[in-house]
């Protein structure tokens, strides 16, 4: 009776086939220790570098299929992107869509778009900041003393790059950030 015991709790521990097929799949965007980003199948951890796209934790009162609340943070918005993605639900993700003003036909186009987003494997999401003019840094523009450097310009919308199906070829979607309601929101 004992070796059959040790047997199925053996047997439980072992991945499922479709999560193996999954894992084979995945193209994981690595950071090396010098700095540099590399593509591939593996493990980051495996090649000596981090992840990119670290795993998202769960936060009290933002878990299970009811989400309380809205993003009210950046990082927050991203996290349900990469949650939406990866669980391949089309309802998460359009859940933090901003929906205002839109036509049902452009609502069906946009459900298509979104559909499409979420069946393809997630690689990085990385913000989109305004095409402005470098201002060159006069010395006089601070106090004495003060070291202040202008503040950073704020994302206007988000990069999803993404591979198209079991290949490497790379997907790239674009979303607009909207702040709304005191949230922040996707558009296209």
């Amino acid at each position: 009776m004992k070796p059959l015991v040790w047997l199925l709790l053996c047997a439980l521990c072992l991945p499922s086939p479709p999560a193996l097929a999954q894992a084979a799949q995945r193209v994981n965007r690595c950071t090396t220790a010098q700095g540099e980003t590399v593509f591939t199948d593996r493990r980051c951890d495996a090649l000596g570098a981090t992840s990119r796209l670290p795993a998202r934790t769960a936060s009290v009162g933002n878990t299970g299929i009811y989400r309380a609340g809205c993003a009210r943070r950046l990082s927050e918005l991203t996290g349900q992107i990469r949650d939406a993605v990866r669980a391949q639900d089309v309802n998460r993700l359009s859940s933090i869509y901003l929906w205002s003003n839109v036509s049902n036909a452009t609502a069906n186009q946009i459900i298509g778009r979104l559909e499409s987003v979420v069946q393809r494997p997630l690689v990085d999401i990385a913000p989109v900041y305004p095409d402005a003019a470098p201002v060159p840094l006069d010395p006089g523009l601070f106090a004495v003393g003060t070291t202040e450097a202008p503040a950073r310009p704020r994302p206007i919308g988000l990069r999803i790059e993404q591979t198209l199906g079991n290949t490497a070829t790379p997907a790239r979607t674009v979303f607009g950030l909207r702040r709304q309601y005191g949230c922040f929101w996707i558009t296209l």
